[in-house]
């Protein structure tokens, strides 16, 4: 297995859908910070950070191909940031729906909740976003 950075981010974009299925909202997001790939016999996982400012680096992506699931390869793109930003931010940060699926994920990895945009899905995006079978509103931010 390897990490690597990413060159041309958009090479990936079938990857980033998977973390975010309105592509105009990954426009927002894509050309900041850094984006590391997981290769394991081709592409499996992706994770993009980005400086959020005030000593905060801040996960905007992060997706397994599906058929890589439950084998660690979410974890380990989370510990590589941790590593290779080590010292220079205070705090990990991420922003996700609420759903049963994500927010078990991130807590495992030991985050917690700290605060809610609400209706953020609502609001946001131009279709209603669903993840395992619960209607997203509220964008929920966990630090570690």
């Amino acid at each position: 297995m390897e990490i690597y950075k990413a060159a041309d981010r958009k090479e990936f974009m079938p990857l980033l859908l998977i973390a975010d299925e309105q592509e105009s909202m990954i426009g927002e997001y894509i050309d900041k910070g850094e984006m590391y790939v997981l290769d394991d016999g081709g592409v499996k996982g992706e994770i993009l950070v980005a400086d959020a400012g005030g000593g905060v680096l801040e996960i905007k992506s992060l997706a397994v191909d599906p058929s890589y699931r439950r084998r660690g390869a979410g974890r380990m793109l989370i510990d590589f940031v941790k590593e290779e930003y080590r010292g220079r931010f205070r705090q990990l940060l991420v922003g996700t729906g609420d759903s049963p699926a994500t927010i078990p994920f991130y807590e495992k990895c030991g985050f917690k909740r700290a605060f809610s945009v609400k209706d953020f899905f609502i609001t946001r995006y131009d279709h209603p976003i669903v993840e395992d079978g619960v209607l997203l509103r509220d964008k929920v931010y966990l630090v570690q």
